[in-house]
């Protein structure tokens, strides 16, 4: 596996905050990035991730699950949308226009400790959350969806 960078998701905290925005980096740019899991077990559900590229080996489910698109968002004057087809049977369109959402959303887009934000924005944190938007692990957030910068078909064949 030579050319694979080790990502240090079981590490929790600022490590696999830092890790899985750079995997979401990578997907809203389109680039390809090749990767392997660290040995620890992820101190989270690593169904929320399955939405960025999966590692070179292992995580079947992850494998299998994986498409380009699954989850990402789009950003207007005051509002985020988010696109979520993670789970098929339940998808879902979320528009972010509630100020507090919105700066806890763009707050999170680098990992930020929970600890440094305000309790407004961590309560706010907590929403996004717990809408799976926003990955938190011991102490620190990310936020999950990318902006997309490439799409897979043209605007006008939609």
């Amino acid at each position: 596996m030579s050319g694979t960078v080790t990502l240090p998701l079981g590490a929790g905290g600022r490590a696999a905050a830092e890790a899985v925005r750079l995997l979401r980096d990578c997907q809203s740019e389109a680039r390809t990035l090749r990767w392997a899991p660290d040995t620890g077990a992820p101190p989270f559900d690593t169904a929320l991730l399955h939405h960025l590229p999966p590692p070179e080996t292992g995580a079947p489910a992850w494998r299998e699950r994986y498409a380009y698109g699954l989850l990402y968002h789009r950003r207007g004057p005051d509002f985020v949308t988010v696109m979520d087809r993670r789970d098929p049977a339940a998808s879902a369109r979320f528009t972010l226009d509630a100020p507090r959402l919105v700066a806890a959303f763009l707050a999170v887009q680098e990992p930020a400790e929970l600890a440094a934000l305000d309790a407004a924005a961590r309560a706010a944190v907590a929403v996004l959350a717990e809408e799976r938007l926003v990955l938190v692990t011991d102490g620190w957030a990310v936020a999950l969806p990318p902006r997309l910068r490439r799409w897979p078909v043209p605007c006008t064949s939609v």
